[in-house]
């Protein structure tokens, strides 16, 4: 597994949290960003600004209340790089008694569009890995991601990545895939191939218009709570992508991937599939068997049950005054991330019920009937790709298993590849 940041890690020990330094202020204006519109949630003149009181009680809580021996930090927003450098200078400062007991990383996730030299060599300096998010060329990325005015951020995205390449910061892409993106993507991963990107993630955008209770709250979208009903009456955004033509993205892309870029290009997707498949934990909540230990830090030091969950009823505490590994504990004993026990009988009966597990419990929210509980939106899609590559994870596994390395796929897949699968292995 390479080192990628994720917006989301689930550790078996202790928690992660996502700080949001900058709160959901951005200086874009994404048409499927679910985030953006919780600025109504928050009173009016709002700074979004992390206080000195705030940055101090997470950098000291989170490592020492940790008992695992890494703890990474990840910034994201809104748009984290508003604060300026001199915030992220302070981060260091206050990390740095810390690094003799504990190995500490710092993730930023950024929409790249406010880097400049000067910040790339502070990231650079300072060890910070980078993600990006770009969605593809310029026709799919400026389709969605806008700024205030209605301008595609393509060209100032793609000079962040330039910059980042020129001084040699670590960096990755998160890519979002919406409706009209799921329908061209060999176009977006050879886009990213001729760019020189080698580390890449895709997000499918799934989002509900909002019911009753978000609509109270000015909301425009669905939050994790709203029930599903029956499927005719879910109301996506026209951005939402479509579960078999999502399933179909990540086949076309694996089948490329897999006969020519196994070991140079890393889609974070694949090694998911290859890291359940083998059999361990999954390194992202929406894929492991129950989440619950990704808490979401606010600006204002306010706890939430995970990043999806940034509503009133999902409020656990604040880090000024709690401890969060106890407010993950004590959610976590409420039933907040109890995932496999609360399953259709489809899904427990499923074959590959072990590579997703139900998907994120936001996205369950299809009905099967009366008597059963909602199934995960996208079922259908991920049901068709983790089955696609079954065969082809089932060859990487028995590389590895002697020693080979998983780049020797790509010459199996030369001719028909045959391999017997057994259930021990799904």
């Amino acid at each position: 597994m390479n080192k990628t940041e994720t917006s989301i890690c689930e550790q078996s020990k202790g928690i992660h949290i996502v700080a949001k330094p900058i709160g959901p202020k951005c200086n874009l204006n994404c048409d499927y960003c679910f985030y953006l519109e919780k600025q109504a949630l928050f009173p009016k003149g709002e700074d979004y600004v992390m206080s000195e009181e705030v940055l101090q009680a997470y950098i000291t809580k989170y490592i020492t209340l940790q008992p695992t021996p890494v703890v990474g930090f990840v910034w994201q927003g809104g748009e984290p790089t508003l604060l300026g450098i001199d915030f992220y200078r302070k981060v260091i400062e206050l990390q740095r008694p810390y690094i003799r007991h504990k190995e500490i990383t710092n993730s930023l996730q950024t929409n790249g569009t406010l880097l400049d030299d000067e910040w790339c060599e502070f990231l650079k300096k300072n060890n910070f890995l980078v993600g990006i998010s770009l969605d593809g060329p310029k026709e799919i990325h400026d389709r969605y991601r806008k700024d205030a005015g209605g301008k595609g951020s393509f060209d100032r995205v793609m000079r962040g990545v330039r910059l980042l390449q020129k001084h040699g910061v670590e960096y990755n892409i998160l890519a979002t895939v919406g409706r009209e993106t799921a329908y061209k993507p060999l176009e977006v991963y050879r886009f990213f191939k001729d760019q020189g990107i080698e580390f890449i993630q895709f997000a499918p955008v799934i989002e509900r218009v909002a019911g009753e209770i978000e609509q109270k709250l000015g909301l425009k979208l669905a939050g994790y709570s709203s029930s599903g009903g029956n499927q005719d009456n879910i109301h996506l955004t026209d951005w939402s992508v479509e579960p078999e033509a999502y399933g179909d993205f990540l086949i076309a892309i694996f089948d490329e991937w897999v006969r020519n870029d196994v070991g140079t290009t890393f889609v974070m997707n694949f090694e998911w599939a290859l890291n359940a498949w083998i059999g361990n934990l999954s390194p992202v909540c929406q894929f492991a068997q129950s989440c619950g230990k990704a808490l979401m830090l606010e600006h204002n030091g306010d706890l939430y049950a995970c990043d999806h969950s940034m509503y009133p009823e999902y409020k656990l505490g604040n880090i000024v005054n709690h401890n969060p590994v106890e407010l993950a504990e004590k959610s976590a004993g409420q039933g907040f991330g109890v995932k496999d026990a609360n399953l259709p009988t489809v899904c427990q009966e499923c074959l590959v019920l072990k590579a997703c597990w139900g998907g994120c419990p936001k996205h369950r929210f299809v009905k099967i009937s009366d008597n059963e509980p909602d199934r995960y939106y996208l079922c259908a899609g991920y049901k068709k790709y983790f089955h696609y590559i079954r065969k082809y994870l089932h060859g990487i596994t028995q590389l590895l298993a002697n020693g080979l390395p998983a780049s020797h796929i790509m010459k199996a897949t030369e001719g028909p590849l045959i391999i017997k699968v057994t259930d021990k292995n799904q």
